[in-house]
């Protein structure tokens, strides 16, 4: 961000939320001063003030007099619905976790992915598609895209033993998460991966991230029989 950018408060409070949703200052973290943040930013130091007050306020930091400020460990007063990682998922619920990598290629992406995105055009994505079981059965099938252009290393990544879910949580972070949830009928390629008839109502979750604008991944988790969907709020 551009000093002339955040020569008002509403743009330091712009550039300090953006550091927080990226994990750049991680909860509990403790931020610069105030009077470095105005050095920085080339603004006076009653206006990062002033942005830092207004977050606060929405719970996003924690001010506390000679203590300084911290990135709040529980932000307040917003509902969280976090992005699992499946392993942990099915391994908390005291399961055995399998993973298969089913394909991976370079392919134009499906108008579908394209609107999730947002995009303008069909580019072509980095293709994943991998199924994760517990106790050997069939759990989710992640049909995922990858933006190359915001993640260049997803080309050249090995998705044959990590899958791209738990490989994106550890290597890319993301400002801006959109998620819709529908019970899409089981075409034949996703009832042959869950084993279920052709037909079958399955949960889906079709999820897209994105990185301070660019679009970095959009994926379609197709779940097995008796998923549940667990989300937190915090008061």
């Amino acid at each position: 961000m551009s000093k002339l950018e955040t020569k008002t408060w509403q743009g330091v409070r712009a550039e300090v939320q953006r550091r927080i949703r990226s994990r750049a200052w991680k909860p509990g973290d403790a931020i610069p001063f105030e009077a470095d943040l105005a050095r920085e930013f080339g603004c006076a130091r009653a206006t990062v003030n002033r942005a830092l007050r207004d977050l606060a306020e929405a719970g996003l930091l924690e001010r506390k007099r000679r203590s300084g400020t911290r990135v709040a460990l529980h932000p307040t007063g917003r509902a969280v619905l976090d992005i699992p990682l499946i392993r942990k998922e099915v391994e908390a619920a005291g399961q055995a976790y399998g993973y298969e990598l089913l394909s991976k290629a370079l392919d134009a992406a499906p108008p579908h992915v394209v609107a999730g995105m947002e995009r303008s055009d069909a580019a072509h994505l980095v293709h994943v598609v991998a199924l994760h079981r517990a106790d050997e059965r069939p759990h989710v099938l992640e049909d995922r895209w990858i933006d190359p252009a915001s993640v260049p290393d997803a080309a050249t990544a090995d998705f044959s033993t990590k899958s791209p879910n738990e490989w994106l949580l550890e290597n890319v972070p993301f400002t801006r998460s959109e998620l819709a949830i529908r019970a899409l009928p089981a075409d034949p390629d996703t009832a042959g991966s869950l084993d279920v008839a052709e037909g079958t109502a399955i949960l889906t979750l079709d999820r897209a991230t994105w990185l301070e604008g660019r679009p970095v991944t959009f994926v379609r988790l197709l779940h097995g029989a008796d998923h549940v969907i667990r989300s937190s709020v915090t008061a």
